[in-house]
């Protein structure tokens, strides 16, 4: 296939969010039907499944940081739009495997290549970077968690129908646990093929580099991150939204239970309002907040609204009053697009795949330590004993996560341009 015209055709654009959407929906579908399919290989014992489950899930987060740098280095080096399909394709392949495995170990290997798979975020994020002007690319980047959200929406909503079932007046529909991943299979081979016909290439070949094991390592990632302290102030402050957000997947259900009531349906109906407004947030207001007052102050409300929302609830005394802070924290979304932004415009455009690569894998850190630091805090907030009003100190310490963020935040500069290297910079 040709190299991509300096402003590629909108179906290669909608192809990229297409695949962000499609990875957060295989992630999101097969939440709800994981720990009964673990469960059913260890012959009931919920016991197990709870332990197995949390191996489940750190095996994934660690292939994902392992091969996250691997995917950007590999995008710099022989483009971007075979590593997508590649990636496309292998997600579509393991999810077959994983619907069809025997036992339990076949199916945490499946789980593992999910994440070594779903690793290419980071290049659909450098494709983004490739074929979007500097000062769009804020909005873009918002676009991409938009469909972030409207996955983590629909995911486990499919999922729950396609595992569970339905019966509701003249629907009637039986579910089976392995539904969901035959499902996100089909999305993804569908995909795959679609990509095939929509997807030029972006990097040019004469801005390819060399694969090199150096940077392609979780090491070497943050190695390549420290060549700028700029870079890696982004990067740190990136790291810590990512980590906070782990408290709502980690606790919100038992939480929530324990400190208003709240049922499953309560909660699913909840998460999916942050969903779409986050979608909105990212998907509308980013682009054109970020036109008006800029990368760095944009990324100000975002923070800011972030640390309001956490110490809201954190601290709410009834359901009321956290869902009150919810479009709040929802503003919040305008935060991490524009430290992306800011990040890729202080990076050579021969490196967009490895920058995204290196960062990804860091925040992904994030998804093998936060669940525990979220759920012990849980667990000793809820002790027989601990008054009720300290039952949210998960949320404050997502809160802190930010506050630390928000420091950082002072010193970062807006770049003025990018040559060879990293980019001339300028206090704003």
């Amino acid at each position: 296939m040709p190299e991509a015209p300096a402003h590629p055709r909108k179906a290669a654009a909608a192809f990229i969010l297409v695949t962000v959407f499609l990875d957060m929906l295989s992630i999101g579908v097969i939440i709800p039907v994981l720990p009964n399919l673990i469960k059913s290989f260890l012959n009931g014992s919920v016991s197990e499944a709870g332990l197995w489950t949390g191996i489940f899930g750190a095996a994934w987060g660690l292939a994902q940081f392992l091969f996250t740098p691997v995917q950007g280095g590999l995008s710099d080096a022989i483009g971007r739009r075979p590593v997508v399909l590649a990636s496309n394709f292998g997600t579509g392949v393991d999810f077959l495997f994983m619907a069809l495995a025997p036992g339990l170990w076949w199916l945490l290997i499946g789980r593992i290549i999910s994440g070594m798979t779903s690793a290419s975020i980071s290049t659909a994020y450098a494709y983004m970077s490739d074929v979007t002007p500097p000062e769009k690319r804020a909005g873009v980047y918002g676009l991409m968690g938009a469909a972030f959200g409207v996955g983590f929406v629909v995911g486990p909503s499919l999922g729950g129908i396609l595992g569970g079932g339905l019966n509701w007046q003249f629907i009637q529909f039986s579910g089976d646990h392995h539904y969901p991943f035959f499902f996100a299979a089909i999305l993804s081979l569908c995909n795959f093929l679609y990509g095939l016909f929509v997807l030029p290439e972006s990097l040019p070949e004469d801005r390819r580099k060399p694969f090199s094991f150096h940077t392609a390592n979780p090491l070497g990632a943050i190695r390549f991150l420290a060549r700028s302290g700029q870079v890696m102030r982004l990067s740190l402050m990136y790291f810590l939204l990512m980590f906070g957000q782990s408290v709502f997947p980690t606790t919100m259900v038992l939480y929530a239970d324990y400190r208003f009531g709240w049922g499953v349906t309560q909660v699913g109906l909840m998460l999916a309002v942050v969903g779409i407004l986050s979608a909105i947030v990212q998907g509308g207001l980013t682009g054109l907040v970020t036109r008006r007052i800029g990368e760095r102050k944009a990324m100000y409300v975002g923070l800011i609204a972030s640390l309001i929302a956490y110490a809201g609830y954190g601290l709410a005394t009834n359901g009321l009053m956290f869902v009150a802070f919810i479009a709040i924290g929802c503003l919040g979304g305008l935060a991490m697009p524009n430290i992306q932004s800011l990040m890729s415009s202080k990076v050579d455009p021969k490196e967009q795949g490895t920058l995204q690569g290196s960062n990804m894998s860091l925040s992904t850190m994030g998804n093998i330590v936060a669940p525990l630091i979220f759920g012990l805090v849980l667990a000793t907030v809820t002790k027989a004993g601990v008054p009720m009003a300290f039952s949210g100190a998960a949320f404050l310490l997502a809160g802190v996560c930010t506050l630390l963020a928000l420091g950082l935040a002072t010193g970062v500069k807006q770049s003025l341009k990018v040559e060879a290297g990293y980019s001339e910079e300028t206090a704003e």
